[in-house]
């Protein structure tokens, strides 16, 4: 079954339930209401007959005396304590009460009773008999008119809960198409992607702001994260094949050469079997960044301390002098405490990425400075290296892009090393500046939050 018909079949099904019940209830209640309405009636009319009958009784004839009282459609009459009528009257259309077995009360007794399939109320009150003796004084009052008028009341709720159910019916199917309207466009979309194999995007009413509204701009967020994604993944096979391409061809051929005359060149031997060595170390590193930059944030396994950073920093910048022997110039202020809360070994591999940059596309001093801003603590690594070009700044994080490709292919670059430093960066919640000119060097700062 179709989800609009669900929700039509089902909102009909509460509805209807809801709307019997409470007619049920009125009913019900209206029914209790009139037949104790009745019964207070008669039992207060028993207290003023009663009151009357014992001032008169004796002085006119019993029989006499309770057809002045007898109800128009009912009984009235008197019960010795040997269960037998002293005196019986009843109205014309009530003749059958007659044959109804006779019975003493002690006490006084109000109810409604079932005779012949007919509903009345009985009250019995004990009086005082002329001789002394207790008797009682019987009235029974036909509810048939109270009956009859919950009847009607009975076919008038019949009638309006069915009445009822017609706009019930109308509004549930409205109802189902309006919710279900937004679920079938978005299974047309999705219909219309599987089969054309183009990213689609659905028509939101930014007058509605609801559930189904953001349901709609969620996959349309869904979709545009999607295709991005998809996009890069044909750049990144594009890219990598592309990389990978250069050093397979050049171990192809030098093991190629090796195999024809490797056994009699010495020299040729060594050549190629450095080449080799190189491009399969190449190959290696490449691999492992590539494997690096498919984690996800979550796998970066961040580990969270607190970090002396111009102590850290003086570690940092021998460590590199010593390895790579160049001078760098560290400038920081001593005096103040610069205590950050970050991951030491990530904030490490992302310092020595800038400082490998900037080792290879510049031969002078690199500097390190550090600072504070508002709600920051900073790092810039400055080189006055060969610079960017402007309109490549926006390009440098992308995978396997290089600003100068036949000096970086030199230099054994892969393309990878700021996109990397881009993801550590955005999994330990750094944010990245780059500011660069042409011929004149490039500073990258890193802003850490306090």
């Amino acid at each position: 079954m179709k989800l609009k018909n669900k929700i039509n079949l089902y909102t009909a099904f509460l509805f209807a339930i809801l709307l019997i019940v409470m007619n049920l209830s009125i009913y019900y209640s209206f029914n209790k209401l009139i037949l104790d309405s009745e019964l207070n009636t008669a039992k207060n009319e028993m207290a003023q007959i009663s009151n009357n009958i014992g001032k008169t009784i004796g002085s006119v004839p019993d029989a006499v005396l309770l057809r002045a009282y007898v109800p128009l459609n009912g009984m009235i009459q008197i019960v010795t304590e040997d269960n037998t009528s002293l005196s019986t009257v009843t109205s014309s259309d009530e003749q059958q009460l007659i044959n109804k077995k006779i019975l003493f009360y002690v006490k006084d007794l109000s109810q409604t009773i079932s005779y012949n399939q007919k509903l009345y109320t009985f009250i019995s009150a004990p009086i005082i008999m002329q001789d002394g003796k207790v008797a009682n004084l019987q009235i029974i009052k036909s509810l048939e008119p109270a009956r009859d008028i919950l009847t009607t009341l009975r076919w008038v709720l019949i009638m309006v809960t069915l009445i009822t159910l017609i706009p019930v019916l109308i509004s549930s199917k409205v109802l189902s198409n309006l919710i279900t309207k937004p679920v079938s466009t978005m299974i047309k979309t999705m219909t219309d992607i599987r089969q054309s194999g183009q990213f689609k995007r659905l028509e939101l009413d930014g007058k509605s702001m609801d559930e189904l509204y953001q349901m709609g701009d969620t996959f349309n967020h869904m979709m545009e994260l999607i295709e991005v994604n998809f996009e890069k993944q044909q750049q990144f096979v594009s890219n990598a094949s592309h990389e990978l391409k250069t050093p397979l061809t050049i171990i192809e051929s030098y093991s190629s050469l090796l195999k024809r005359r490797g056994l009699k060149e010495p020299e040729l031997f060594a050549e190629s079997i450095d080449a080799i060595h190189s491009e399969a170390i190449r190959m290696q590193e490449l691999t492992e960044q590539l494997l690096l930059l498919a984690q996800n944030h979550e796998q970066w396994n961040i580990e969270i301390s607190k970090l002396n950073l111009p102590e850290w920093l003086i570690q940092i910048v021998s460590t590199f002098e010593t390895a790579f022997n160049r001078r760098i110039e560290l400038v920081q202020d001593l005096t103040k405490p610069m205590i950050i809360t970050t991951d030491e070994k990530k904030l490490k591999q992302l310092l020595f990425i800038f400082l490998d940059n900037a080792r290879k596309y510049s031969h002078s001093s690199i500097t390190i400075s550090t600072g504070l801003t508002s709600d920051s603590t900073f790092i810039k690594i400055i080189d006055s290296g060969i610079g960017i070009r402007e309109e490549e700044l926006p390009k440098v994080f992308d995978r396997f892009y290089r600003v100068d490709k036949a000096r970086s292919r030199k230099l054994g670059g892969t393309g990878l090393g700021l996109s990397i430093a881009k993801e550590i960066s955005a999994a330990m919640g750094i944010s990245l500046q780059l500011v660069s000119q042409e011929g004149t060097g490039t500073t990258a700062t890193l802003y850490i939050k306090n």
